[in-house]
């Protein structure tokens, strides 16, 4: 919660001033945003960090229907405060976290229309937010943000279910965009992306013209009636590491709204459909082969996807009163149950598009003993389907069921607000059988996977159109984060390579710590994340064979470094021993590398347990 007392000792309520000029800045350096009201009554946010332009001056603002709040504004008040939050999270980046935020609050009017501009700076970035008394309806927006001339910018094309890849321009051309968007401003990047939206408003996307990305809106008309807070625009920047290392979207969200979390346990799930599609969906027998599997490994979890409600007499695609009487999941629920391994489901939006449905269809689940679902092919962020989250979020709660959205839009804090939240896809991910290439692989650490939990379903080792080496897709175990892992594989695939099955043996799903140890979004990634003891680096590349040079000064003392690489004939594990300095790793054209490590003694030649 935020903390009161000492630390809001220097709350400040002003007054209008002939001033028309206000910073805002971050505790204890970082960015310094500056809002500027110009002679017709038109404010601005401008971004700087070091001295030097992050964003250049950017229209803010919103018109409704009441009035045009974007132009003719006179301040007449401003109140500033420290926010501090201490808060835990069930999966992403690290679970523990602190935030502190300076905070400015705007009051405008225009005429007898009330207008708070909430401005936010912190270490990592920058927010800023709208709220507006009553009732009415925004007709849009004109927040949009001013790129200096120059930068570099990585970026996917807008579509409903965010699966486009990303690609790096030196010129970007007019065209929608999704956010997140990154941009490398001279010797700064800078991160746009969204926070805390939620049912009350509407998805965005960007608009380019000519440097400036303008921010348009779902729904042409978003309807309001008891006041309305807008979600966060988030601004991140800082040098890449300081980047990906942030978890500003989250500090921005909402706190939890759940009591309690015990019964949220992230981990590995053995996913079959890259393994064989419908049909294997639809045996008991294969799945029964799965948690056969996941058992051996100690895999917490196995996922059946589409097919499994399917009605074996006419055919239909889609849940019916009759699935409960002919589906065998709850013979596979018992099957995993009596092996140690839990049993997720997917399902189909338009199956759970109601209360009274989900209601009955979430119990029968969690009757049967199901432990989490996927939920797929929800492809809106209009504010009604916005709202369908939000109710779906409660009943699943009630539940007690984890969930993984597909055909969805992308992490915004939600894991914070709703912890059983494990994953979301909103990316073009291992699922695609073209256009996957491992520059966009190493644009979305920095990209979509920062923003939150990711689920591209790594470890497809069977696919031919793979564009990765054995050993740059074993290292997105670590390189990607998502607290439930769909991993790809078939079978056959993990037994012929028992590197990788070694290696993803030990690999958690959630982490104490991150750390970037080297990147440049669209050419390599070079990932530590710690689990307890343990750290775990991940490594890839793309384009052509390199030395990646391995920094280890994280590493206090001595400790030992098991890197599982490609060799001439499959996966090889080869042990260091490093005390500081770097660590040199060969890696072959779009290669990369897996690496545990542990705190050395004498005689220890394993970190494995």
């Amino acid at each position: 919660m935020i903390l009161t007392g000492a630390l809001l000792a220097g709350l400040l309520t002003a007054p209008a001033t002939p001033t028309d000029t206000w910073t805002v800045k971050a505790p204890a350096g970082g960015p310094v945003a500056t809002v500027h009201l110009d002679p017709q009554g038109s404010p601005s946010v401008a971004v700087s960090r070091g001295g030097a332009a992050v964003l250049a001056p950017s229209p803010l603002g919103v018109t409704t229907e009441q009035a045009d709040l974007t132009t003719g504004l006179s301040l007449t008040g401003r109140s500033s405060r420290l926010a501090v939050e201490k808060y835990s999270t069930t999966a992403g980046k690290r679970l523990d976290r602190l935030s502190v935020m300076n905070e400015t609050r705007f009051r405008f009017t225009r005429g007898d229309v009330k207008l708070d501009l909430v401005v936010r700076a912190a270490r990592d970035g920058v927010a800023y937010r709208y709220e507006l008394p009553g009732a009415g309806a925004v007709l849009g927006e004109a927040s949009a943000f001013a790129v200096p001339a120059g930068s570099t910018a990585w970026l996917a094309g807008h579509r409903r279910d965010y699966e486009n890849p990303f690609i790096q321009y030196a010129d970007v051309p007019p065209a929608e965009y999704q956010l997140p968007a990154l941009f490398g401003v001279g010797q700064n990047y800078l991160l746009l992306a969204e926070s805390a939206l939620n049912g009350s408003y509407t998805g965005p996307h960007l608009v380019s013209d000519q440097g400036t990305y303008k921010i348009a809106l779902w729904d042409a008309r978003v309807p309001y009636d008891h006041g309305l807070t807008t979600p966060w625009r988030v601004m991140v920047t800082g040098d890449l590491t300081t980047v990906t290392e942030s978890t500003l979207v989250d500090d921005l969200a909402p706190g939890s709204r759940l009591a309690d979390t015990s019964w949220i346990k992230p981990g590995k799930v053995l996913w079959s459909w890259l393994a064989g599609g419908r049909s294997v969906q639809q045996s008991l027998e294969r799945q029964k082969e799965f948690v056969d599997y996941a058992a051996q490994h100690r895999w917490p979890y196995v996922l059946v996807d589409a097919g499994w409600y399917d009605d074996p007499v006419t055919g239909e695609r889609a849940w019916t009163d009759r699935t409960a009487d002919f589906t065998w999941i709850p013979q596979l629920v018992e099957y995993g149950r009596t092996h140690g391994v839990g049993i997720m489901v997917w399902l189909r939006f338009s199956d759970f598009d109601t209360h009274d449905k989900r209601v009955q269809r979430f119990g029968l689940l969690r009757q049967w003993g199901v432990k989490g679902v996927k939920l797929d092919f929800i492809d809106s962020e209009a504010q009604e389907r916005l709202q369908w989250y939000d109710g779906t979020l409660r009943d699943l709660a009630d539940n007690q069921l984890m969930v993984n959205f597909h055909g969805s839009t992308v992490p915004k804090g939600i894991n914070r607000t709703w912890p059983h939240v494990m994953s979301m896809e909103g990316v073009h991910g291992a699922e695609k059988s073209s256009n996957l290439t491992t520059s966009h692989l190493a644009a979305l650490p920095y990209t979509r996977n920062e923003i939150g939990s990711m689920d591209y379903t790594p470890m497809a080792f069977q696919r031919p159109s793979r564009p990765t080496s054995d050993a740059h897709e074993l290292a997105l175990s670590v390189v990607f984060e998502s607290g439930l892992t769909n991993l790809a594989g078939s079978l056959e695939a993990y037994r012929a390579r028992p590197e990788a099955e070694r290696f993803l043996d030990q690999v958690p799903t959630v982490w104490d710590e991150t750390r970037l140890l080297s990147g440049r979004p669209a050419d390599h990634t070079v990932m530590a994340r710690r689990s307890g003891d343990r750290w775990f680096i991940g490594a890839g590349v793309s384009g052509a064979a390199r030395t990646l040079q391995v920094p280890t000064g994280f590493l206090r003392g001595r400790w030992l470094v098991e890197v599982t690489r490609d060799g001439a004939d499959g996966l090889v594990r080869e042990a260091h021993v490093v005390h500081g300095g770097t660590l040199a790793v060969e890696v072959p054209a779009e290669g990369g590398f897996a690496a545990i490590a542990c705190r050395w003694r004498p005689g220890l030649t394993t970190c494995a347990r």
